[in-house]
Parts: C-alpha cells; structure tokens; sequence
C-alpha cells in the first residue's frame, strides 16, 4: 500500500508543481511602472457597413492591422487563461541559479504592454486602409478598457465606422504615343479597372502593373510602374471616382523609346567559378568558356525565347532565364540588358552562368519494424551523371534492398526470412525525344523519360517473384499549377520464379489470387493530370491527381486484325499470357491554414480497376490496398479487405489483402507545439473491394447495402519535427472499427485495444 501511494506521489509531483505555479502566479508583480498589460481586444464595433465585397476586403485588412495577441494567445487575440510563459517570466526574471536562468531563457515570454501594442497607431492605420479600399470618410478610433480586478491589465476596443465606399466612375488611359496607346487599346478587355468596382488602391497598382508589364512585353525595356501617374476626381459625381491613367510628365527619352535585342554574350564560369578564357562563335551568340565547352551550342540558343533583331519581351527574359535554370545544368542563371547602339535603339544581352557539379549521390539507411514480427535494415544508394550528352540530360542509376525476418518464428530451425532487392535506371531529357517531333520554341515546359528497371522479391516460406521492365512518358506543364503525363509504353513482365507447398495450398484455395501473380506482360499505357496550386501562397493548398491506365488493348486489337476476337481469352505475348485492364484513379488533398502555424488537412481517394479480354483479374501490382504509415494508420499496410473479408493466416495476411477498388479518406489537425516540433490529431477511414465475387474471399465483393459497415476507421495522435529540409514523422493509430466481424459486438468492435495500435515512423507528412 505504501509503495502505490509512493508510486502515485512521484507521478502526480509534476502536476503538482504546475498547479502550485498557476496559483501563485500574478501577472502583473513585475511590469515597469506606470506600464499596463495587455490581455487582448473585446469585439471590433463595425458601423455603416455595406457588406460588400469591397467591404469584406477592406474589414479584412483593417482587422489585421487591428489584431494583435496577448500572452498566451490560442487563436489569434483570445487568451489563455493560464499564460504559464508569462507565469514563468514573474517568477524567474530575477533568478540567481544556473537552474533558473535556465528555465527563464528557455521558457519565459515577456510581457505584452499596452504601450506597446500601440492602439492610437494602429487605428490611424486601419483609418488610411479604409481610404484605400475607397471608404475615405472612414475612421477607426479605439478604448482601452481596464480590468476591474486588477487595474494593471487592460482590454483594446475597436470602433471602426467605415461611412459610404466609392466606386469607379469612368476611367481615362491618355497621352500616350500612339504605338502605346494602341497596344494598350488591344488590351482593354484584360483590364482590372471597370465602371462600378469598388476603389481600391490595391487594384490601381495592380492595373499599374499591368500596363507596364503590356509595355514592356513590347519593347520598351525602360518603363516601370512608376513612370504611370494616376489621377483621381471625387467632385465630378458623389461617391464616385473618375480615374485618369498616363505617363509622368519629365520621363527619359530612353523610357518612351522601344528596344531591339542586339549581340548576346554568354559567360559560362567553371565548376568552381573559373573565369572564361576561351571563345567560340554561334549565329549571333558569342560565348566565352572555361576549358572544354560542356554544353551545346544549339541547347543555348534554342533556350533563349527573343532572338536578335526581335523587341524586347519581359516575358520571354524570364522565360528564357528559366529554360535555361530548367536544364539543370548550372548553378544560377543571370541574363541582363544594355545599350548597345542608343541610336538605333539595340540592346546587348549579357548571360552570366556557372556550372553545375555534375553529379549527385545519395545514400539513405532505413530500419523497419512491423506488427507481423518482422524487422529488418533496408537501404538504397542513387548515383547521377547530369548533361550526360551536354544537351541538359540527366541519367540516373539506383539500387535498393531490403532484408526482414521474422523475430518469433522459426521453422525446421531456419528462420522465416524475406528479402528483396532491385536496380532502375532512368534518363531524362529537358525536350520531347519522339521519333518525327521536333521542339525548337520551349514556351512551357516539357520533359522525356525512358527507365528500365528490375526487382527481385522473396517472400519467404511462400514465393520469389522477378519483376523487370521499362517504360516511356513524356511530361507538358502549359501553366504553373497543371501537369499533365503521358506514359506513351510501359511493358512489364512478371516472372513466378519459384513457389513453396504453402503457396501452393493458398493458390489451390484462392484461383484468383495466383492468376495476378502468375507469369505475364503487362503492355499498358496512360494518362495523368496533376493540379497544384501551392505556388500561389493563399490561405489554402489544393493538390489533384487523376490517373488512368490502360494495359493490353493494342496486343488485342493487333489479334483482332488477324481475325481472333477481341473477348478471346489466352492470347500470348513471346509465348506468355500478357494482362488486359482498365484502371483509374483520383487523390484530392486539401490543407486550409486556420493560422500560422494551426491548419486542417483533408484527403480523399478513390480508384477502380477491371480486369477484361485476356485476363479475369488485374495483376497483383496493379491492384489496390490500404493501410500503413501514409494510408489508414491504425492498420498494418495490407491488413484489411477486401471488403468484410478476413484473411485465415493474420501475419502473411500481405499476400491476398488487395482489391479492385479503393475508397478512402483522411483528416487531420496540425499545429505547432514549440520550435520545430508539431503535433497532430487525425482520423482515417476507407478499404478496398473486388469487382467479381472470389469464393475464396467471402465478403470481399462491393455492394452499396453493406458498404457503410464495411469502411475500417481509425484515429490517433503524432509527432513531426521539422529540420526545414526534411520532415520526420511518427505516428500512433488506433482503430475504431474494423470491417469485419469480431466476437465483439457494437461499432467499436476492436477485440483488444493492443491488437488495433499501429505505429509509424516515416520521413514526410502523410499527404
């Protein structure tokens, strides 16, 4: 009895100790004098307003000028009421041990005063945000409301009175030359400022931008937004604004001129940044070089997007520093401009580069542990030669291993082992390498890949499978958010080297299962679309991925021809069965930031497969499966499914939990906890189905009546920290219920709470 009593004291001493902290704590015993606390804002008083879009704008950055947090904020300007850093600070600002010093730099947050949230300042800020959103008789003013308990710590109050907004009148774009003036003209329908919009200073510089940036695309290298002068009336009509956009009177002579590109001078400096001491003439490029000339002529000149005699472009000096940046070829990529002949108006160009080193390594070292028992080192080294043909090629080789065994288990004294190794290579070009295309005007960016690749798996006490093959896509990106992959030939071959009587008892019992692992081609092409808009910087991030495939069609219809039907089963390929499938699938992640360091990530997916023609099921590569680190993260990966199906032998349960089809969702909550450490709350759900029924499954087909029941869930609770180039993960998942029926009744029917834990370690976020 004395022992727990013991034991209970010593875990209840932290506790304890905080508890004593909290009550002891005043705020306020060690501000300066005549200093007040500052513990937050009461709700902002909002009048006259119209609820407008221009107003929603305008409130918005009136509220971030406004917003300030208190110690101990939680969101924004509401506070904890437990400031336990600012406890932390009265009570150890004037330690003298080493101990508390310690505990002072580490943990205290000074306070946050009233002076210096400075609310007279911020509300003349908010006031002239108004005016700039168009609500020019707009005020805010502000009260500082004193605690009644203790004088000492003070509220801000807010009154923002935004009065009537203007809108634009008529807008004038005038004395221009009449080159300008017609381009500017031609342009009239990408204009930002239109007749009844809400004024908006934010609009005016942007619509400034606009015109500079129309300018400059044609030819007038010189001009900058700041040569626009804009003109605004508010007399003319009562709450309107007549706007009247043109140059500044006084601007250079070389501003109004427009510019040809002339001569190009390219200075390519050595891998360590030597200067150029060679020479060597192309068309109208001339390019000054260290030691050998490690790139081709053509590659450059083909890469820059103006050519001599064209007008200067804005856009296409971008684009050419970024077609240039692309090949991967040199450490940074600098293209300037200047006179060359002010008389007849021709720019010099000047690009400035150095080489890249030309290859790169990596070695990576994982360990893994899993709940069947198995653990195991795995590793995997890559090795890359770049502008292999000095074109901006890069050629990759990698090899990869893994080795596990099982800790508890042994069989006629050998232990149950796995292992599995596999090599790839890949060369990628910067162009579309295709026989009779030709691409010379790189205005978006393409790429080609071609990989071969070979992989050997060992399961042990069941099978040995070699997987080898190669593929060609070839990838368009027309803007900056959208990618789009064309996989043109994949061919895949599958090759059952080897299985034991155990396999051979599950093969005997599941057809469909040794179909999808038995020797075969899989001739497939496909299609992917990828939208991502994160370089947009918003609030939120969207991420989308549909993917189909294809396999077999081509061979068949190539049978078809010859007059064998299209349905007809056993057609080979070199004497082999080839697979014959249609597959699509789609991944939609959404993370919307609450805060700065607070948001919510969703992700939903869902893919389908059918097997038809040639084949009964799709190859077990191709076919779906959940659970693991990234997926439901209370199971193992492979563990459930399909659908309510069980799988007799738990710990091998990898081979036969696979399906046709997937559905599957994740949310999740993250937030910052101290530094580079981060916190998450999450739940998952989904699983996979069959499309045909499977004797050997029951209760694996889909069907919408038992769909509900069949979803496994699950949540759990993880750690990330953050190293800026990398993010280490790890997660612990329990489940909440499982698709299939338990000797435990109810929805939460996880038999023992220890056999539903999952544990993850993994490097990335899940999605």
């Amino acid at each position: 009895m004395r022992n727990s009593i013991k034991h209970i004291t010593s875990a209840m001493l932290p506790i304890i100790c905080a508890i004593m902290v909290l009550a002891s704590c005043n705020v306020t015993k060690n501000l300066p004098e005549g200093e007040t606390l500052y513990i937050g804002m009461k709700k902002t008083e909002i009048a006259d307003n119209d609820n407008s879009e221009g107003a929603k704008l305008a409130l918005d950055e009136v509220n971030a000028s406004l917003e300030k947090k208190p110690n101990g904020a939680i969101f924004g300007p509401i506070r904890n009421p437990w400031p336990i850093r600012l406890c932390i600070y009265n009570d150890f600002i004037n330690a003298k041990t080493k101990f508390g010093k310690w505990i002072f730099n580490k943990f205290a947050s000074e306070p946050v005063l009233v002076n210096a949230v400075n609310p007279e300042m911020r509300s003349k800020i908010a006031t002239n945000l108004l005016k700039d959103y168009g609500y020019f008789n707009g005020e805010v003013k502000h009260e500082i409301i004193y605690s009644k308990k203790n004088d000492k710590k003070a509220f801000v109050k807010y009154y923002v009175n935004m009065g009537k907004g203007y809108s634009i009148d008529t807008v004038y774009y005038g004395h221009f030359n009449s080159f300008a003036d017609s381009i500017i003209d031609k342009n009239m329908k990408k204009r930002l400022l239109h007749k009844g919009d809400p004024f908006s200073v934010v609009t005016l510089d942007a619509e400034r931008q606009r015109i500079s940036s129309l300018l400059r695309n044609n030819g007038y290298y010189y001009f900058k937004p700041d040569y626009l002068s804009l003109l605004a009336d508010t007399l003319m009509s009562p709450g309107k604004v007549t706007l009247k956009i043109e140059p500044k009177t006084g601007i250079s002579d070389f501003v109004k001129k427009r510019w040809t590109v002339g001569d190009t001078e390219v200075f390519l400096h050595g891998y360590d940044n030597e200067n150029p001491t060679k020479t060597r003439k192309y068309k109208d490029l001339t390019i000054h070089y260290e030691g050998k000339l490690r790139i081709r002529p053509k590659v450059l000149y083909t890469r820059l997007r103006d050519k001599k005699g064209d007008f200067y472009s804005q856009a296409k000096h971008t684009g050419s520093q970024s077609e240039l940046s692309r090949l991967g070829v040199f450490r940074y990529v600098d293209i300037q401009y200047s006179p060359q002949d002010s008389m007849k108006n021709i720019l010099k160009r000047t690009l400035n580069t150095a080489y890249d080193y030309p290859l790169d390594g990596e070695l990576e070292f994982n360990f893994k542990m899993k709940s069947n028992d198995y653990i195991g080192p795995g590793a995997s080294f890559s090795v890359a030669k770049k502008n292999i043909f000095h074109g901006g090629e890069r050629l990759s080789v990698s090899l990869k291993g893994a080795y596990e065994w099982q800790t508890n288990a042994r069989q006629a004294g050998t232990a149950i082992n796995s292992y599995e190794f596999g090599a790839d290579a890949t060369l990628d070009f910067q162009t579309i390498v295709f026989p009779g295309v030709r691409i010379t005007n790189f205005k978006r960016p393409v790429s080609s890949q071609f990989r071969l690749y070979a992989n050997q798996l060992n399961r042990a006490q069941y099978f040995k499978l070699l997987d080898i093959g190669g593929s060609a896509e070839y990838k368009f990106r027309p803007n900056n958010y959208i990618l789009y992959t064309i996989k043109a030939f994949e061919l895949n071959y599958n090759l059952l080297q080897k299985t034991t009587s155990r396999f051979d008892s599950i093969r005997d019992e599941n057809p469909a299962l040794y179909l999808s692992l038995k020797d075969q081609f899989i001739p497939s092409m496909g299609f992917t679309f990828n939208y991502d808009n994160e370089s947009l910087k918003r609030r939120y991030h969207t991420w989308w991925e549909v993917s189909f495939t294809s396999a077999g069609n081509i061979l068949s219809c190539a049978y078809a021809a010859f007059g064998q039907k299209f349905s007809k089963k056993d057609k080979d390929l070199l004497g082999n069965p080839f697979s014959q499938f249609a597959k699509i699938s789609s991944d939609v992640r959404y993370t919307y930031k609450l805060g700065e360091k607070h948001s919510i990530a969703t992700r939903f997916a869902l893919g389908i497969g059918y097997a038809y023609g040639n084949s009964y099921v799709i190859p077990y590569s191709e076919q779906f499966y959940v659970g693991g680190a990234n997926s439901i993260r209370a199971f193992t990966i492979r563990s459930i499914g399909p659908g309510s199906y069980r799988s007799k032998e738990s710990k091998y349960s990898y081979i036969d939990q696979n399906g046709d089809l997937k559905i599957e969702a994740n949310i999740e909550y993250r937030f910052n906890i101290w530094g580079g450490l981060n916190g998450a709350v999450f739940l998952d759900a989904g699983n996979v189905w069959l499309t045909r029924d499977d004797p050997a499954r029951p209760g694996g087909v889909f069907r919408f009546k038992s769909f509900a029941k069949e979803i496994a869930l699950g949540t759990g609770v993880g750690l990330r920290y953050d190293l800026s180039f990398i993010v280490v993960r790890f997660d612990v998942g329990f489940g909440l219920h499982t698709p299939y029926e338990t000797s435990k009744k109810g929805y939460y029917n996880i038999e023992k709470f220890g056999n539903a834990i999952g544990y993850h370690f993994a490097i990335g976020y899940p999605f």
